[in-house]
């Protein structure tokens, strides 16, 4: 590859921390006018190679090239200063300001006036529009939705004309149709002559979007190959030093009565008029475009916010969950799609993340029995297989396909009869994704029911009995799996089909 065409050379990148080699020597090249995804489980060294590239981590050893010139980056602002830009799975915007201001945060005009904020909002606006995103760039960032807000940092690297653009997993909270728009939009940017790198866990998108991929394994780089070159199945045995057979492993299971049962539930804003039920040993998929009130279901049955209308029944009994409190007591669990925010609490250690909803249960006089504690924690990390096998580790230190089996067992410790996953594999590798279903077809074959939010439509189509469709917070009658394909729930999905 000539400099001319080489928008960044990694050469020889080894990083070590305190008894950890995280990189060895790893070589890593793009190409201007290119997307090279970067594929590998959880802890490959995917997010430390990025981190070096852009400033927040320096090499131990290696050598960095940007357009053909050696360059030493100490801080996120140098690279940002080459054309470097990150789009990070977790958010990284502030709530408090608008979207216009995020979008333009740390380049917002010098002399603050009302022309120059109209400007900027223009601007905005414009950026937001051309990624197909109906967003009001003057609303409040903490107001949006996971998957706006990731539209957002999106839009934010956007409109700093990068050079080279590091998406990490960024459909991770995106619909279908919204990762279609998203790549119509990376084409745009490949055209331009923008340097993409692409980190995916979705390798099906991997193979649609990509012209290069690197696979990395335990800090190493193990190949890079052209898209047309190489399969699904070859990238997961690289990946992984393995087959995965199946990724999203359908387990039989006996389907008894309905567990929970909603009947014209609304909260007057997101939804209106929903009703569904969930039976024992099944597994029923909500699923359709994001912002079609998948999640605000999921909250109101959970106690987080109000219903204004409907019924909601456990066990043919009609129930008042008022508070997750309510929830719980009623034997309702959630675990929320925003793993970080809402799911653990990082500075805890795994032990304490999973002994958070039943330490009433745990504690005698106020006190909390550390026996009966840690026997909780190791019982789900050895039947959970969390890695590394240590109770006592800060969850926060963990990858996140085991902060999800953490997440997981913390709601399953409160020996619920109803389990709401709400995007359940979002952001992990497929062996953690096998993993965690192998974990949910254990649940449902001991009769628990289960409702399983999730936009990736193989994962709904592989695990899910049956099948709910949003719309505009409107809801199809629940349907067979057998009667589905990725066409038909996408026609439900945008009104092209009624159900």
């Amino acid at each position: 590859m000539t400099d001319a065409h080489c928008a960044l050379d990694m050469k020889g990148i080894t990083k070590t921390f305190p008894g950890v080699k995280a990189l060895s020597n790893v070589n890593f090249s793009v190409k201007f006018g290119s997307v090279h995804a970067v594929v590998g489980e959880n802890g490959a060294g995917k997010s430390t190679l990025m981190k070096v590239l852009n400033g927040s981590y320096p090499p131990t050893s290696g050598t960095i090239r940007v357009g053909g010139a050696e360059v030493r980056m100490r801080r996120p602002a140098d690279a940002q200063a080459l054309g470097v830009r990150m789009v990070h799975q977790e958010i990284n915007l502030v709530p408090d300001l608008s979207v216009a201001e995020n979008v333009y945060l740390g380049r917002m005009p010098g002399k603050w006036t009302l022309l120059r904020r109209r400007e900027m909002v223009a601007k905005a606006t414009a950026v937001l529009e051309e990624l197909g995103a109906a967003i009001n760039p003057r609303e409040r960032l903490g107001n949006l939705s996971i998957s706006q807000q990731q539209l957002v940092e999106i839009a934010k690297a956007y409109a700093a004309d990068p050079r080279i653009i590091v998406l990490d997993e960024p459909t991770s909270s995106l619909s279908e149709h919204e990762t279609a728009a998203l790549f119509s939009i990376l084409r745009k940017m490949r055209d331009d002559g923008i340097a993409i790198v692409y980190i995916s866990h979705r390798l099906k998108e991997v193979l649609q979007i990509a012209d290069e991929v690197t696979v990395l394994r335990d800090g190493s780089m193990i190949e890079t190959r052209p898209i047309q070159g190489i399969t699904a199945a070859e990238m997961i045995s690289l990946m992984v030093g393995r087959e995965v057979n199946n990724v999203f492993p359908k387990s039989p299971a006996a389907i008894g009565a309905p567990v929970l049962s909603v009947e014209n539930i609304s909260d007057g804003r997101h939804f209106r008029d929903v009703s569904f039920d969930v039976r024992a040993g099944e597994i029923l998929g909500l699923t359709g475009l994001v912002g079609a009130g998948r999640t605000e279901v999921a909250r109101a049955i959970f106690g987080l916010s109000q219903l204004t209308g409907g019924t909601v029944r456990l066990g043919g009994r009609k129930t008042a969950v008022r508070s997750p409190s309510d929830a719980v007591k009623a034997g309702i669990a959630y675990v929320p799609e925003d793993r970080k925010g809402d799911g653990i609490v990082p500075a805890m250690c795994v032990r304490e993340n999973i002994s958070l909803p039943i330490l009433r249960q745990l504690s005698r006089l106020g006190r909390i029995s550390h026996g009966a504690d840690r026997a909780l924690a190791g019982h789900y990390v050895s039947q959970f297989a969390i890695s590394p096998p240590d109770g006592e580790r800060r969850i926060n230190l963990l990858s996140g396909g085991n902060q999800q089996k953490a997440v997981i067992a913390k709601w399953l410790a409160a020996k619920p009869s109803v389990l709401i996953l709400d995007e359940p594999t979002r952001g992990v590798d497929v062996g953690a994704k096998a993993e965690i279903h192998n974990i949910i077809g254990q649940l449902v074959a001991e009769g628990m029911a289960v409702l399983m939010i999730s936009s990736e439509l193989p994962e709904v189509l592989g695990v899910c009995d049956r099948v709910v469709v949003m719309r505009d917070g409107h809801a199809s009658v629940p349907l067979d799996r057998k009667a589905l394909s990725e066409e038909r729930i996408m026609a439900l999905a945008t009104g092209e089909e009624v159900a």
